[in-house]
């Protein structure tokens, strides 16, 4: 699922405005927390948690490149 970061809240933790409405609060693996910076504005992928809907996990950060070319395509809809 597609998602904007809203909020930085440290500790690998983020907010992020899904494309369904929702506002979940996401973690970022520590693998990617050493290799990819993630700043307010990106476009994320998230996987939501099975047992609590509120919280995700993020496996992959948009470059401007590529958000760009989704737009262009229709896949964003924030």
């Amino acid at each position: 699922m597609f998602g904007v970061v809203t909020n930085m809240l440290g500790a690998g933790h983020i907010k992020v405005r899904c494309e369904d409405g929702k506002e979940r609060l996401a973690r970022i693996p520590g693998k990617m927390r050493k290799r990819i910076w993630i700043r307010e504005g990106d476009v994320v992928i998230i996987v939501p948690w099975q047992f609590q809907d509120e919280r995700a996990d993020v496996i992959w950060r948009y470059t401007n490149p590529q958000v760009e070319w989704l737009e262009s395509r229709g896949y964003l809809k924030f």
